[in-house]
């Protein structure tokens, strides 16, 4: 698919998806014009990119961790990387820990709320 489809199907404008491949997050293919050709696996790539930029994780440890959370649990290496990173990534997995934990506790109270309150006729 062009970039205009890739855009309105992953929910990414076309502009970061250009950034995401100036970046090396992702090589889509090309067509003999020229124009990007997006396939299903670098949307679904281009999903998980956006979730850890939400979730906060810069692009730079997104680049050397990506690999690993799309080559799927057989493809780890036993990499040696620098303990920094590692305190990174932790760093990272325990902020969105805590935000799983208060968006639980969210949804908990707001099932306590639905569970009381009675509907009134409009």
């Amino acid at each position: 698919m062009r970039i205009s489809e890739a855009s309105r199907v992953s929910g990414v404008s076309a502009r970061s998806l250009r950034y995401y491949e100036d970046e090396g997050l992702i090589v889509p293919g090309r067509f003999s014009n020229g124009y990007r050709d997006y396939c299903r696996s670098t949307i679904d790539r281009v999903l998980v990119i956006r979730s850890l930029l939400e979730s906060g994780l810069p692009v730079r440890l997104i680049k050397e961790v990506l690999p690993h959370l799309t080559d799927g649990p057989d493809d780890v290496g036993t990499d040696v990387v620098c303990a920094e990173f590692l305190h990174e990534v932790r760093s990272y997995r325990d902020r969105l820990a805590a935000r799983i934990a208060d968006l639980s506790a969210q949804r908990a109270a707001l099932d306590a709320y639905l569970r009381e309150v009675r509907p009134t006729d409009a």
